[in-house]
């Protein structure tokens, strides 16, 4: 009503002079929207336009990246089968620890590429191999598949639809506790932020469980519950056969370190990136640069962007598709080295005022996003603007 009083009597009487801005403003919020709406693309629109210049054995699945699971599935089972037969030593034992929680975050991975359908095809071969994939992190693949693939592809970054997005201000008046969590200083929640990473992926497991259990047909229900059961009542079953101290080493200690691994790729795979109104993979996606063995052990997981413009191929074709990013559109495509994005995460805000900025409620103090401002090389609050330069977006906090 508010429109069409204004498109009728813009400029009229000062009756319906408060009615007019308010018009103005959305006009203006419209336009900008547009604008923004023009500079991003669809992870199809960038397909369309790199595929011609990719091998065509690039979108073939690679059954050989199974050697590599299994080499790591040996190490696993070698680890604990030692832990559980040998006599207590603390730095033998410590030192297994973190040879188990690095193969079963790689394990994850793999778990990952095989369900995406890029090393085997077979529906019920590809569940299982995932599935065993998976099973460190007690994940099962059924769930993986409708919570990452089906949801979080297809909505990256979305403030409401993406299971993965951070909370946006108007989400974060909902909840008690990250209310409490944002009055401490930034410096203490970032350590406290880093520290969860040890335990965030489980955590999000069992609360993508919770928000997409009643999705499943009442068929596939009992397979979900029995997938999320099993491994659990693996890893308790060793808490009884090995005793408690043994199996910290063996398991628990293990799941820590594998959580932080994987958190510390998908922590910078996206929070530092703005929410968008269109999955465009160039402005929702943060490829990481790690060491090219460190690539090799963790099955190309750092070419993020890559991954989410081709799910479907395999990752080690990523640095090709990386290369024609660059070639094409050096501009939009972000990429820094992961310790620089973790540190970028350490030192700003995770909650967001508007699709493009970071926000710290606590002093007020704003950060851009990737591409919006953000210099990880300079992490600093952008400058105060005057009200009249605000965008209707910015008037948040």
């Amino acid at each position: 009503m508010a429109v069409l009083i204004c498109s009728r009597n813009s400029g009229a009487d000062n009756k319906y002079e408060g009615i007019t801005a308010a018009c103005d403003k959305k006009k203006k919020f419209r336009m900008k929207r547009g604008n923004e709406l023009k500079e991003l693309h669809s992870f199809a629109w960038y397909a369309a336009r790199v595929r011609p210049y990719l091998p065509e054995k690039a979108f073939q699945p690679v059954p050989a990246r199974l050697w590599g699971g299994l080499a790591y599935l040996v190490v696993v089972i070698a680890g604990i089968l030692t832990i559980s037969f040998t006599d207590f030593h603390f730095w033998l034992y410590t030192f297994i620890a973190f040879i188990l929680g690095s193969s079963f975050a790689a394990m994850g991975f793999l778990g990952h590429e095989i369900l995406h359908g890029t090393v085997v095809r077979k529906a019920w071969l590809r569940e299982l191999t995932g599935g065993i994939a998976f099973f460190p992190l007690s994940t099962g693949p059924k769930l993986w598949t409708k919570w990452h693939n089906l949801t979080h592809h297809r909505h990256t970054q979305d403030e409401e639809k993406d299971p993965d997005a951070w909370p946006t201000v108007d989400q974060f008046s909902r909840s008690i506790l990250v209310k409490y969590f944002y009055r401490l200083p930034i410096s203490v929640r970032g350590m406290l932020e880093m520290a969860f990473l040890a335990i965030t992926f489980s955590l999000h497991s069992l609360r993508m469980f919770k928000r997409f259990i009643k999705e499943f047909s009442k068929e596939k229900r009992p397979a979900v519950w029995l997938q999320l059961l099993l491994p659990r009542a693996c890893w308790i079953g060793l808490l009884f056969l090995i005793g408690p101290l043994k199996w910290l080493f063996a398991f628990l200690i293990p799941l820590l370190i594998a959580n932080f691994i994987v958190m510390a790729y998908i922590a910078t795979n996206h929070r530092l990136n703005p929410l968008v109104p269109v999955n465009d993979p160039l402005a929702n996606s943060l490829t990481v640069t790690v060491p090219k063995w460190v690539d090799v052990l963790h099955f190309h997981f750092s070419y993020h962007t890559e991954h989410h413009l081709f799910p479907g191929m395999s990752s080690k074709y990523y640095p090709l598709v990386k290369a024609e990013l660059k070639k094409r559109w050096p501009e939009r495509y972000h990429e820094m080295p992961l310790f620089k994005a973790l540190a970028a995460l350490y030192k700003t805000p995770r909650l967001y005022n508007n699709r493009e900025e970071l926000v710290d409620l606590e002093v007020r103090h704003r950060y851009g996003t990737l591409g919006h401002g953000l210099d990880p090389n300079q992490l600093k609050p952008l400058k105060e603007r005057s009200p009249a330069k605000r965008s209707t977006r910015d008037r948040k906090v």
